[in-house]
């Protein structure tokens, strides 16, 4: 059965030939930005529609937005195999970061097909499209969607420029009421995979190709305001100043010793935004983001009351107020063990120079969510210097095929589980 299907080297060609057309539809020429709901996204998902028809599934786009692909198994009806990752991007972001796992799970479904191997389980596909959680304050909606945790509130989230969720879904061709109705019922997925490029050195420093993923990390994000005072730059004494960004700086300075003293923690903040912003005015008000992970719930718990007291404190002795609000929290997920041993014969199978080098995630993925409704594993790809959202996001033709040939291998191992 596998003889017959396409070496990694012409998998490898056929995701970045696929991968160069995907790349097109983008919201500022010149650079990758395809953000949920926008006009790009709604093009890219009408690209990636068409593509998985071509390679055998039948295809539509869905209510909140993501594609969804399915071919049946030896006999229609079957609880499903799922293939997923997303298609939207950061702004000006990489060209692989979750469209590599579309292209994967699409290209893995047609060398089935063009093999005329049939399984023993349906084989959907599907590209999500709000991973990035860029334009709106949400947090994996479209994969929640799937999971059976949409959140109703969510659609009243509004991006910077005031747009409700809703109505950007109903000019994206959505269905705000429908979306609730999404929801697979328990038994009717049966497992999910993912493939990602790794988004970190670890697999490029070992000379690892493929990894596969024992956990993603537990992570927290909030919006803080900082009040001051606002006043003219040459006339305010120093000792006199209620500056903003000056205590929000402390901030910043505080957040990265807090994530430094716990064990594989991080914490980032990723957007400032200084008011009024003119050169000659002390800020009054400052708002920024807060990001910070661990694979320890505990210790995100510890961090989240580290950096609520250290911030009161930096706030009260600065004559500032402050405010935090989380807009996005999630627990560390466990990938399935058995899953993950599918993963590893796959790699096996596929290569004799291949090791199952596993690794946690630090980033957080829709196989977070997925996991809450069936079985769930990731395979990470190397990814050169580990660079992510960004344009010097890049990896080889050969590794794309490599996680390919694994995924095909690994789909042939849980039909053989089920012979």
């Amino acid at each position: 059965m596998t003889q017959m299907l396409p070496s990694a080297a012409v998998l490898g060609a056929r995701a970045f030939a696929a991968l160069s057309g995907l790349n097109r539809f983008t919201d500022e020429p010149g650079r990758l930005t395809r953000l949920y709901l926008s006009p790009a996204h709604r093009q890219a998902a009408e690209w990636t529609k068409g593509a998985m028809e071509v390679a055998g599934l039948t295809a539509f786009i869905d209510a909140a937005g993501s594609v969804q692909g399915r071919r049946e198994g030896a006999t229609p009806g079957l609880p499903a195999v799922m293939i997923g990752s997303h298609i939207d991007t950061v702004k000006d972001g990489g060209r692989f970061d979750g469209n590599l796992g579309v292209v994967a799970g699409i290209l893995a479904a047609q060398a089935l097909r063009d093999a005329g191997v049939v399984l023993p389980f349906a084989l959907e596909v599907v590209a999500f499209g709000d991973e990035e959680n860029v334009r709106f304050p949400t947090h994996l909606s479209t994969s929640c969607a799937l999971a059976g945790d949409h959140d109703p509130a969510s659609l009243e989230a509004r991006d910077s420029e005031g747009t409700r969720l809703a109505d950007a879904l109903v000019a994206f061709g959505g269905d705000p009421s429908a979306v609730a109705a999404l929801a697979r019922k328990p038994g009717s997925v049966k497992a999910y995979l993912e493939v990602h490029i790794e988004q970190g050195p670890v697999l490029e420093a070992e000379n690892e190709a493929v990894g596969i993923v024992t956990a993603i990390n537990a992570q927290s994000r909030a919006r803080i305001r900082v009040t001051g005072e606002a006043g003219h730059a040459g006339t305010v004494p120093m000792s006199l100043r209620k500056d903003a960004l000056a205590a929000s700086a402390e901030m910043v300075l505080a957040l990265e010793a807090i994530a430094a003293a716990h064990d594989q923690a991080v914490g980032t903040v990723g957007a400032l935004r200084p008011e009024p912003g003119a050169t000659n005015v002390v800020p009054g008000a400052v708002e920024f983001t807060i990001d910070f992970r661990s694979p320890s719930n505990g210790t995100l718990v510890a961090m989240e009351a580290d950096i609520r007291a250290r911030f009161a404190e930096i706030a009260a002795r600065r004559g500032v107020t402050m405010t935090l609000t989380p807009y996005a929290k999630a627990e560390a997920v466990p990938m399935d063990e058995g899953l993950q041993e599918a993963f590893a014969a796959g790699i096996a199978r596929a290569g004799a120079n291949l090791s199952a080098r596993r690794l946690p995630s630090g980033a957080g993925h829709d196989a977070m969510t997925m996991a809450k409704l069936c079985p769930a594993a990731m395979l990470f790809v190397r990814n050169e210097k580990g660079i992510s959202h960004s344009p010097l996001e890049n990896m080889t033709e050969a590794d794309a095929g490599i996680a390919i040939r694994v995924l095909l291998e690994t789909l042939l191992d849980l039909a053989r589980r089920e012979a």
